[in-house]
């Protein structure tokens, strides 16, 4: 053959094949084998994702995707949002449609619609039920390449407002992609499966309203979210995954445990209630310990400072619309959204040398940033949290030694609650401070420490912070959830605004660095996700209360009362069931409540000093005299041992 009528190209397991000139993904695949070219639903083309239909016109590395690569999942799922909008526009009628967004997401797909008849919940079976319809159909999913003035006539002459929108927003933009199936186009990037038929496994899941673009000042809309994947075992797999999640929800264990509590007066600010604050305490006295055996040293920072301190630092230009304000004495005041300016003037506040250096600086600082309120979730998203902040002022030598002692702080601390995590490094966003010199100084240098631990990472170019790149630990709980709450951040940025100084060897002013520094991240979020982790069975050194105490009738009440002040005066958080109720309910009352230990008391109890215990979730029981009891427990504490599976 010629050249202008084969091309040859190369498979993952390095093999070259010699095909036509201008075959599709698709072809290949099925020429490979026929149970590929079944199977295949997208391709990778020199490291980009493409449709199956995509025609080969020069050299290429190929590798085909089939249900079970992980990159499957994002095609599925948005081919899946695209047959909920026909199905959607066939069912209410196209002409009372519009159609917003559809994308898909972490855990499944969603897709805006304008429409006047409101949609809920009952309505899922019928709209599925299309969908399965459009499914059954096998419907071919073809891209098409329109240039701006064919895909304004087209949006145009469907009354598409939004999609007229989006198209006149890219405004650099010649040509747009939009993908058809039947009756149905859409504007969108791709890609796509083949054809709706490869779609087996769906479920819808909730409706919600969301502003046009996030934009609330735009039209509200009304957004389904559902999920997707290649096959029904996965689905039923994910749905199980969410019914555990459900019975985990904090917000409900928050209640039932009597942990924290929300209140209208104060929308998105948590109120702790006594147990719940036992175990807040509980979380920052073992942090504290730890850093302050690692020699940090704790401060504390005022909640409001003036208008130009946030000037200063550069988050009046970053954080103004999330701030709180307030006007003393004819001066613009903040509630602080972060606590790195008053570490600042804490550092400013002496005169410091290179022989003081590294100092490291911790708090536990509560910040306030207002958040939507559609955005408001539990302890997870608020608008006041407690922010476990370390600011460490580092010589330039110092950094990557100073960056990996706060690794392995996080790393020990993390391992005490069974946590694995993920790491990312995040470079230069594009609202950035500084050179770009510095920015690559500071991107190498959390480069270099963590090639030298050897640790696996993923590169999330242009999320770092807006004075330096950063590092984020990404903890995974019980279910396999991902949640980013530690971080370690380079700073030279606000050294310079602060204008900052050491006296160095040679007895002139010298810049520190700064990292930033956060492990819990958010206290109260860490704390709804323990709260989940655990299922609310939380090991005995964070358990608000660790014992109850259950005599079982009331001739043994003084007894009960008695030992629990011996281990109260031990250092235990103990209770004592004084109810008139049988002991079976009170027993199954403490199990409901998790608590870690149940302490039984009666007549061979008293006369013998001791008690009969009963751990969470276990039905062998053991009598144990008090004084043994307060060194088990203690060596429990100590060890900050895990007593219950998960």
């Amino acid at each position: 053959m010629s050249n202008l009528q084969s091309i040859h190209i190369q498979l993952p397991n390095g093999s070259v094949r010699e095909i036509p000139f201008g075959s599709s993904a698709g072809e290949v695949a099925a020429s490979i084998s026929s149970s590929l070219g079944k199977s295949a639903i997208a391709a990778k083309v020199n490291g980009q994702l493409v449709d199956l239909h995509t025609p080969l016109h020069a050299p290429s590395e190929l590798e085909i995707i089939t249900a079970d690569n992980e990159l499957s999942l994002p095609i599925y799922r948005l081919s899946a949002a695209h047959i909920l909008a026909q199905a959607i526009k066939r069912l209410y009628g196209a002409e009372q449609v519009r159609l917003g967004i559809g994308l898909a997401v972490a855990d499944g797909f969603y897709y805006d619609f304008e429409l006047d008849r409101p949609l809920s919940s009952a309505d899922f079976q019928e709209i599925e039920q299309e969908m399965q319809r459009i499914i059954a159909e096998n419907l071919p999913i073809h891209r098409k390449e329109l240039n701006r003035e064919e895909a304004i006539s087209l949006f145009t002459a469907q009354g598409e407002h939004y999609k007229l929108e989006m198209i006149a927003d890219q405004a650099e933009e010649l040509s747009f992609s939009v993908y058809e199936q039947g009756e149905f186009i859409d504007l969108d990037r791709g890609p796509h499966l083949p054809s709706t038929g490869k779609l087996q496994a769906f479920k819808l899941m909730s409706v919600a309203g969301a502003y046009w673009r996030g934009d609330a000042s735009k039209p509200v809309l009304q957004r389904i979210y559902g999920t997707a994947f290649a096959n029904k075992a996965q689905l039923q797999a994910h749905l199980q995954l969410l019914e555990e999640a459900r019975k985990r929800d904090h917000r409900k264990l928050g209640r039932e445990l009597k942990l924290f509590m929300f209140s209208e007066e104060a929308p998105g600010m948590p109120f702790y209630l006594p147990r719940g604050m036992a175990l807040r305490t509980e979380l920052e006295n073992f942090s504290r310990k730890q850093q302050l055996s690692r020699g940090y040293q704790e401060v504390r920072t005022p909640i409001m400072m003036n208008q130009q301190l946030w000037e200063q630092s550069g988050h009046w230009d970053h954080y103004k619309d999330n701030m709180y304000f307030s006007q003393v004495d004819q001066e613009s005041f903040a509630l602080k959204p972060m606590n790195c300016p008053g570490h600042m003037l804490i550092y400013k506040n002496e005169l410091h040398s290179y022989r003081d250096l590294p100092i490291r600086m911790m708090e536990f600082g509560q910040v306030h940033r207002h958040e939507f309120s559609g955005a408001l979730n539990g302890m997870m998203r608020v608008r006041t949290f407690c922010q476990d902040d370390a600011h460490i002022y580092v010589l330039p030598e110092q950094i990557e030694s100073e960056i990996h002692q706060a690794i392995e702080l996080i790393d020990d601390m993390y391992a005490v609650f069974g946590f694995q995590y993920e790491i990312e490094l995040s470079t230069r966003p594009e609202d950035s401070m500084g050179s770009e010199e510095l920015w690559d100084q500071a991107e190498q240098a959390l480069r270099n420490v963590l090639d030298a631990r050897g640790v696996e990472y993923r590169l999330n170019e242009g999320d770092g912070a807006f004075y330096g790149p950063k590092i984020d630990f990404h903890i995974l709980d019980a279910l396999k959830r991902s949640w980013q709450c530690g971080t370690i951040q380079l700073d030279f940025q606000m050294p310079e605004k602060f204008d900052l100084s050491y006296i160095g060897e040679d007895s002139q002013r010298h810049r520190p660095v700064v990292i930033h520094r956060a492990i819990y991240g958010s206290v109260d979020r860490f704390l709804g996700i323990l709260t989940e982790h655990y299922a609310g069975a939380f090991p005995l050194w964070l358990a608000p209360v660790q014992a109850r105490i259950l005599p079982v009738s009331d001739h043994y009440l003084d007894y009960a009362l008695q030992v629990k002040k011996i281990l109260a005066d031990a250092g235990f958080r103990i209770d004592a069931d004084s109810s008139n109720n049988k002991l079976g309910y009170k027993m199954r009352e403490a199990q409901q409540e998790k608590i870690p230990y149940i302490l039984v008391v009666g007549e061979k109890e008293q006369q013998s000093g001791s008690v009969n215990v009963r751990k969470y979730n276990e039905d062998a029981q053991q009598m144990i005299a008090i004084d043994e009891i307060i060194v088990h427990l203690q060596a429990q504490i100590d060890q900050k041992s895990e007593l219950h599976h998960r």
